[in-house]
């Protein structure tokens, strides 16, 4: 872990002209992400599966904020929501893979994937590949994937992915969260080698208040999300700052990955993490790309 100044959102350039796409943004952390980039001039489009709040979370944000549709469990919406967004025209400078879900009972999304896997990394991934012509136009263009601090405990069982031999909602949340990070190097792995001029970062808030407790599976599992939030959380303003650095500050570059840099890496300014060998094992980042693929339909046009 490599420590910089002390980072928060006084220190982010000005966005003025600058397009910024936000998943999940009309709470928590998605919120904060898209408060300071309007506050900062940035035209934001505020990705939501609820337009209601989408557009109440709009209403108390300054400048421009565009609000759309996009339920990630919905491979369909996800189509629409980035053929909206093509069909404008306008390039994207950053995206941000914010949204997600936590811990929850086993679901399937409309196209039969295991819910948190496929909402937290699956739609993702193929919102990110829809949207590649747009960001290969931006300016300085970053993609940032946003996931927490259960990557540690995580891995990717490729012979299960659906959790129909053996489901526990923290193990598929931990894999969901590991697919996250490996995803986001290995995306900057492959624009870098294809001459892609889009860098592509990780971050997680550490432990941040947000709304995972209510998509948790419930029981001791939501009892145990609450009391953090109550006892150990910051508030999510703090918890968007490595999302945030990560998508602006002149320092961060494509391939890295960005956590909170206090004790037990839950609370903090952002602090850039070293992954280890399990992050960037080639084989692993190899299958998670191809299943993705498979799974979504999508393939990168790079």
């Amino acid at each position: 872990m490599t420590t910089p100044p002390a980072w928060t959102t006084a220190d982010m350039p000005d966005q003025t002209g600058r397009t910024v796409v936000v998943t999940g943004g009309n709470s928590g952390l998605g919120f904060e992400t898209c408060k300071a980039f309007a506050e900062r001039g940035a035209t934001v489009v505020l990705a939501s599966r609820d337009e209601e709040r989408g557009r109440a979370a709009a209403d108390r944000l300054p400048g421009r904020v565009d609000v759309l549709r996009l339920d990630l469990a919905d491979l369909d919406s996800v189509r629409v929501f980035a053929a909206e967004l093509v069909g404008r025209g306008e390039p994207v400078d950053v995206l941000v893979n914010n949204a997600g879900i936590g811990m929850a009972a086993r679901s399937l999304t409309a196209q039969g994937v295991e819910s948190q896997f496929g909402v937290n990394h699956l739609g993702h991934f193929a919102l990110t590949g829809l949207l590649l012509p747009l960001l290969r136009r931006g300016t300085g263009a970053r993609v940032v994937t946003v996931s927490s601090n259960a990557y540690r405990h995580g891995r990717i069982d490729f012979d299960d992915l659906s959790g129909a031999r053996k489901y526990r909602p923290h193990t598929f949340y931990g894999q969901s969260k590991f697919a996250n990070v490996v995803y986001a190097l290995d995306l900057d792995r492959r624009l870098r080698a294809a001459g892609v001029p889009v860098a592509s970062l990780a971050a997680h808030p550490g432990v941040a208040e947000t709304n995972l407790p209510n998509s948790s599976a419930g029981g001791a599992v939501s009892f145990v999300l609450r009391l953090a939030n109550s006892w150990i959380a910051q508030p999510a303003a703090h918890g968007a700052w490595c999302q945030l650095h990560a998508a602006t500050a002149p320092t961060a570059e494509g391939g890295q990955f960005y956590g909170p840099g206090g004790r037990t890496w839950m609370r903090g300014h952002p602090a850039l993490l070293h992954p280890g060998p399990a992050l960037s094992d080639p084989e692993t980042a190899r299958r998670l790309w191809d299943v993705s693929t498979e799974l979504s339909g999508v393939a990168y046009a790079f």
